[in-house]
């Protein structure tokens, strides 16, 4: 079972299957090619199995810790958190969250508070600059107004974490709509990067 492999420089950390969007571009969707086979896990690692595994690595050797992986990380946002803080007391290599902005709407709550101290940066999978194109392409879990809360927890999560990054991928979307994503993430005071498929 692989909870952590290394890629370039980062050490990625990938502990849950579980996913809040079916997107149409996600490699789920199909048999896995290559080196993304050994990431789907045959069950939930528990949280002593994360910390073991995490803990194995000098992490001081990564350039940045990210949470990464077949499913989207804040499913197990407060397993997430935990591993941070064992991270953070053996090591000050930046952290990253990749996320589909769904914590909020996962555990109910305003999570975003939960973020100081523990990540550095954050990138929030955006995907679409309207909420018909999201719920078309990423098929989200909790409806049509998924799109309103993944824009509300960029925002308030720019307030707790300092590098916020708003992302689309190539390729899945028009140049006008990159455009009106980029625009976007202006009006919201965040970064914004365009990945590449399969990235």
């Amino acid at each position: 079972m692989v909870i952590t492999h290394v890629i370039k420089n980062n050490l990625y950390v990938n502990l849950t299957n579980h996913c809040t969007n079916r997107c149409e571009f996600c490699v789920r969707k199909t048999e896995l090619p290559g080196s993304y086979a050994d990431l789907r896990l045959e069950r939930e690692p528990t949280l002593e199995e994360i910390f073991a595994d995490v803990t194995s690595h000098n992490l001081n050797m990564f350039s940045e810790i990210v949470f990464c992986g077949l499913g989207e990380p804040t499913c197990r946002l407060y397993d997430v958190l935990s591993t941070c803080r064992a991270i953070r007391e053996r090591c000050t290599t930046p952290i990253r969250i990749n996320t589909n902005g769904h914590a909020s709407l996962i555990m109910k709550e305003d999570t975003a508070p939960a973020f100081r101290g523990l990540v550095d940066c954050v990138h929030v999978s955006l995907n679409a600059a309207d909420s018909y194109t999201y719920d078309k392409l990423c098929h989200p879990k909790f409806g049509e107004d998924t799109f309103m809360g993944v824009l509300k927890f960029a925002r308030e999560i720019a307030k707790y974490v300092p590098k916020v990054y708003l992302t689309v991928v190539r390729g899945t979307l028009t140049d006008t709509d990159v455009d009106r994503c980029a625009k976007i993430a202006a009006d919201l005071g965040v970064g914004f990067r365009i990945r590449e498929l399969g990235e």
